[in-house]
């Protein structure tokens, strides 16, 4: 394997990786603190207990995140050194805004609440996991900005005598409509996740309870865990009404940006009016769409997501190879070195995660649904197969969201910056002109693999401490730690301060 493959499977499973911590964070930090609103102005005990048990699991998520997330910006550095040398004055501006703006932000207030419960008021330590919940949105916002302009560039120019992109209009950037319709799906999909981690964890301990019997247990059950239960249920319900709204909302646009990331989704050949959607293909779709029977299909959906129009003249959506002869016309069909380029995204990849990344979302549904009509009217169910169906569904958006993310980057390709054919279109670079010139395969090899053991000891010691902090589930009794209830009770009154002339 040459450099380009190495640094593409190495940025890859990097990513995929980091991935899976963060629309977890994303989703459950704003959860959090809802349960912590709810116990300062409710004053019930219970939502203090939720708060605690979930907030103790969203800090290790948290911080296995930060841990896998550094290296993505030393690769821009060192295997695709060209790509930043070819966009940083447009690309290392939202990511510096992430960090500066979001990052820190995030970093001081969650080490405020973490150790702020007994040493600032309950209304500063429930601002702090607020503004911890903003900044992480925040976060994701400058993220996406960057990699919204790799997938439509706007605000910049292209220089012809130092061969680079010139940012013009930061404004443009953050206002890019690819950006405006990816941000809420992400969010949306990262509030799917965490809804459907609380209510399956919560689902769980509830059966579990209520399937001892002891009068103590079903009323954990029913004033713990059943409100938790509904939280998350309906926290799904809202972001998968989200999650479709700005699917379909990409869906168009995708069309209108990039034609052939839809097409191969479709495996598409030839382009049709009303374009059916296919559930099941079978064939070759690595040579190819020529031998794909697709088995199972619905007519007119696909030209729908794509138009907006079921039928008719107005639904018509081009094929892959009318995107290759569109694009080889404008953009060439041979690159530096050479060879042929092919303007249609891996078929197989971009069919399959597609399809899951739906499929797998259903699971959510089902949990939303389930656990809706088992604990309606105030009820308190035993049913074990509602605690199975949690336990199943708690990793099924992590998974969707995986190959969402895997959808919109492969589906990329071959452009690492994909041209803006009604705009800038000189702004745009090949993924193989992206990767540096100057770091040999065997680096690349060799920190791919020693990355890949690292992650994957860091997967295990994520998923062995989740385990632990969710078998012990919320703590049996809590206090108000802060300094109001300490003056208010007079057992504290000789409590020794912590600092004192």
């Amino acid at each position: 394997m040459d450099a380009l493959d190495l640094a593409r499977w190495q940025f890859a499973i990097t990513t995929v990786y980091h991935f899976i911590f963060v629309p977890l964070t994303i989703g459950l930090a704003p959860l959090v603190a809802g349960m912590q609103t709810a116990w300062v102005v409710t004053k019930k005990e219970r939502w203090l207990r939720l708060t605690k048990f979930f907030g103790k699991l969203l800090l290790i998520n948290f911080a296995l995140g930060v841990v896998t997330g550094i290296w993505q910006e030393f690769q821009f550095g060192m295997a695709w050194s060209e790509y930043s040398r070819f966009v940083g004055d447009v690309f290392g501006a939202p990511l510096a805004m992430e960090t500066l703006a979001a990052f820190f932000v995030e970093s001081v207030f969650i080490g405020l609440w973490i150790f702020g419960w007994d040493r600032v008021s309950k209304k500063v330590h429930l601002a702090s996991i607020w503004l911890f919940a903003i900044a992480t949105n925040l976060s994701a916002f400058f993220i996406l900005a960057a990699n919204s302009w790799m997938q439509h560039p706007v605000g910049a120019i292209y220089n012809p005598e130092t061969g680079r992109a010139e940012m013009v209009d930061i404004g443009a950037v953050l206002t890019n409509n690819t950006l405006l319709a990816a941000f809420p799906h992400t969010i949306s999909a990262a509030f799917l996740t965490a809804g459907t981690f609380v209510c399956g964890i919560a689902a769980w301990w509830m059966v579990r309870l209520a399937r001892s019997k002891k009068p103590e247990h079903l009323e954990t059950a029913r004033t713990v865990y059943r409100p938790a239960v509904r939280l998350g249920v309906w926290v799904m319900i809202v972001s998968g009404i989200g999650v479709i709204w700005s699917g379909d909302l990409q869906g168009k646009l995708m069309y209108e940006q990039q034609p052939g990331k839809m097409s191969s989704a479709e495996a598409l050949c030839e382009g049709t009016e009303a374009a059916e959607f296919s559930i099941l293909a079978v064939g070759p779709l690595y040579a190819g769409c020529e031998d794909v029977d697709h088995l199972i299909s619905i007519p007119g959906i696909t030209s729908f997501l794509g138009t907006g129009h079921f039928s008719g003249p107005e639904s018509y959506l081009p094929g892959v190879y009318d995107v290759q002869e569109q694009y080889t016309e404008r953009y060439g069909d041979t690159t530096a070195s050479g060879e042929a380029v092919t303007y249609t995204p891996p078929l197989a990849i971009t069919y399959w995660s597609f399809r899951l990344m739906i499929g797998f979302a259903a699971f959510s549904v089902a949990l939303a649904l389930a656990a809706l009509w088992l604990t309606r009217k105030g009820r308190v169910s035993d049913n074990v197969w509602l605690s199975r169906l949690g336990i199943l569904a708690i990793p099924m958006p992590f998974a969707a969201s995986s190959f969402g993310w895997i959808f919109t980057e492969v589906g990329r390709q071959p452009w690492v910056v994909a041209p803006n054919p009604t705009g800038i279109d000189q702004v745009r670079l090949l993924t193989e002109r992206g990767v540096s010139t100057a770091v040999p395969p065997g680096v690349i090899l060799t920190s791919m693999i020693v990355l890949t053991l690292i992650y994957a000891v860091l997967a295990v010691v994520w998923y062995r401490l989740m385990h632990r902090y969710t078998i012990e589930g919320a703590p049996g009794s809590v206090r108000d730690e802060s300094p109001e209830a300490r003056d208010d009770d007079p057992d504290d009154a000789d409590r020794p301060l912590s600092f004192a002339y």
